[in-house]
């Protein structure tokens, strides 16, 4: 491909959440991955703080370190006349680095929660993954499920409150738990990612600690029936009509598949495809291109199951909108047990994005 065919491909990493550095080792794989003969990558980094900055562009990175080191230009967008990024000076506006598409790859909230894809939208500006509803939808764990239940996917029993409800009310919650949820459970932050402020509660003595960590990280709290459950997982590719992967099985290091056991851990393990009957297999991918669409999902999505160990119960814990990335995560490693290579990934997934935005744009937005 010559360089007057390459697409010019804006990866954003980092981000205000509270999955910063995951979202930066996702990055370093995709731009040492990334087909640069189809490819010119505009490397953008958005600080812990909100900042965007423009890091200048080079073949690879070497390490992590690299692109959180990295000095960078500040940019603004938004602007359809653009098609692309407003590079400032302190005297104003510098010049314009004009892009094709804009891959994010942001996990977390002003990321994966319809915030940042909002913003590309205004902006004329293709992007990879789903659009405003479906990572909105994909990012509130309450709406999530209650979309599952209206499309006949079982959830683990649930219920849910707000913090500040707590605060005024927990004792009426501490039964509520105790009669429709039981112990043990899970303790979640409605809007988080990567198991964060997850806890899982043996006793009801422990569910306000549970409650109070799940607090600092979202206004509105989850509370799952933990069962004894086989942790499988399945990617989604594609736009109208979206593809399963191979099933994997997530064998965690710890009681649970917690942050620290996806990311810091080596003794958590996979097992591609998962050891179960095949066509428990088949309702597992049917189940998760279902989620898919249920949610208004595009591009990619990994959706995560359970199955219970005594009963066999298939069921949907969650959907990923922006999954991991990074060289230990689920969603490129089904791909490649799958037949598709991590740089072929990469660029179907911009195709879609491109292909998306060209269907979006049919639509009429002014009279």
């Amino acid at each position: 491909m010559s360089q007057e065919t390459k697409r010019r491909v804006a990866v954003i990493f980092g981000g205000r959440s509270t999955e910063h550095e995951v979202s930066l080792t996702s990055a370093f794989a995709i731009l040492q991955q990334i087909n640069r003969d189809k490819n010119d990558v505009v490397p953008i980094r958005i600080s812990p703080e909100g900042h965007w900055l423009l890091l200048k562009s080079r073949t690879a990175f070497n390490s992590v370190q690299e692109l959180v080191e990295a000095p960078g230009k500040p940019i603004l967008t938004g602007d359809p006349s653009i098609h692309g990024f407003i590079i400032l000076n302190q005297s104003g506006v510098d010049s314009v680095v004009p892009v094709d598409v804009v891959f994010p790859v942001l996990h977390g909230t002003y990321g994966e929660d319809g915030t940042i894809q909002g913003l590309f939208r205004m902006a004329d500006l293709p992007c990879v993954g789903a659009g405003v509803l479906g990572s909105a939808l994909g990012m509130d764990k309450v709406m999530m499920k209650q979309i599952f239940i209206q499309n006949d996917l079982q959830t683990t029993d649930f219920i849910w409150f707000l913090r500040s409800a707590w605060q005024g009310e927990s004792e009426a919650i501490m039964r509520g738990v105790a009669e429709s949820i039981g112990y043990p459970c899970f303790v979640k932050p409605a809007n988080a990612g990567s198991s964060v402020g997850i806890s899982k509660v043996a006793t009801e003595k422990d569910l306000p600690k549970a409650v109070e960590v799940a607090s600092r990280f979202d206004r509105k709290i989850l509370v799952e029936k933990a069962v004894d459950a086989i942790e499988l997982e399945c990617s989604v590719l594609g736009n109208d009509k979206p593809e399963a992967s191979i099933v994997g099985e997530i064998i965690p290091s710890n009681e649970f598949y917690d942050y620290k056991a996806k990311y810091q851990s080596d003794a958590s393990r996979t097992v591609i495809p998962a050891k179960i009957p095949e066509d428990m297999a088949a309702r597992i991918r049917y189940k998760a291109v279902t989620a898919f669409k249920a949610l208004d999902c595009a591009g990619m999505a990994r959706v995560d199951f359970l199955i219970d160990k005594e009963s066999q119960q298939i069921y949907i814990n969650e959907i990923n909108t922006i999954p991991g990335f990074t060289p230990i995560s689920m969603y490129p490693k089904l791909w490649g047990a799958s037949g598709l290579s991590y740089p072929d990934l990469i660029d179907r997934l911009i195709d879609l994005a491109v292909e998306r935005h060209e269907d979006l744009k049919k639509s009429r937005t002014i009279r």
